[in-house]
């Protein structure tokens, strides 16, 4: 299905019926990603699952968007197609999307799953990187070398950037190092909604660190919160552990039944 929003283009599934629920996922990825879950919830629920904007089928934002944007974009598309207070599940990036859109109360209950939010700690090696570039970009506006300065700039970002970064279009390179430095701890601290994380013990994307930083801001603020970690799993636990997620998500989310 399509969704136009704000003269975005957005693709997205909407299957089954029952309560709502909205899941969004992780950085490069599509609405594909979910399909485990997908099937699974859509014997009990209404699942709605897009592709966010930037991936997939969906068009770019029209800017350099952060988190906030993202949540707003949300908080329009749910309303264009008759969702209100979903249960929210979000897997990395998306999972960044979900505690905004929690925070500003829009859920019913989140799940994070191997959820980005946390700003990570910086090596000395990464502040290296970051400083010999700026050093190298005001070197080149130099007369004598402007001509070379973007080719020069865009081999220097291959080298040192991420896969992610490195496959990634200008505009949602621009929106990838602007929300990867975002903290969203105070956010995590005025979300009441009943919370499960899921998390791989051996996830380097977003270390188990950060989702018990989030168990304990959340319950610390007052959510119901809990932590579940896949023993041996990485970054992408939900789908490692497939039966295993599907089970707990089935579990938090209840029958579907609509009140």
């Amino acid at each position: 299905m399509i969704a136009e929003i704000d003269g975005l283009q957005i693709h997205y599934l909407d299957e089954g019926s029952g309560s709502p629920v909205l899941l969004l996922h992780g950085w490069g990825c599509n609405c594909g990603h979910w399909a485990p879950l997908t099937e699974a919830l859509k014997e009990s629920h209404r699942v709605i699952v897009p592709d966010i904007p930037g991936f997939g089928e969906s068009s770019e934002p029209p800017e350099v968007w952060g988190t906030e944007e993202y949540a707003t974009f949300f908080e329009k598309f749910m309303k264009a197609i008759g969702v209100e207070y979903p249960a929210i599940a979000g897997h990395s990036n998306g999972g960044r999307i979900g505690i905004v859109l929690a925070e500003r109360g829009c859920c019913s209950k989140l799940i994070l799953v191997d959820s980005a939010g946390i700003k990570p700690k910086r090596s000395a090696q990464y502040y290296l990187k970051v400083y010999s570039y700026k050093a190298m970009k005001k070197a080149l506006s130099l007369p004598g070398l402007r001509k070379k300065k973007d080719d020069i700039l865009e081999k220097q970002r291959k080298k040192a950037g991420s896969a992610d970064y490195q496959a990634a279009s200008p505009k949602m390179r621009a929106v990838l190092s602007r929300v990867v430095n975002e903290d969203l701890r105070p956010q995590l601290g005025k979300i009441k909604n009943p919370t499960l994380l899921v998390w791989g013990s051996e996830d380097t994307a977003t270390p188990l660190s950060d989702g018990q930083t989030m168990e304990a801001i959340l319950k610390k603020n007052g959510s119901d919160a809990a932590l579940i970690v896949f023993e041996g799993r990485g970054h992408y636990a939900f789908l490692e552990e497939r039966n295993r997620f599907i089970a707990v998500c089935k579990a938090f989310l209840g029958s579907g039944e609509v009140s």
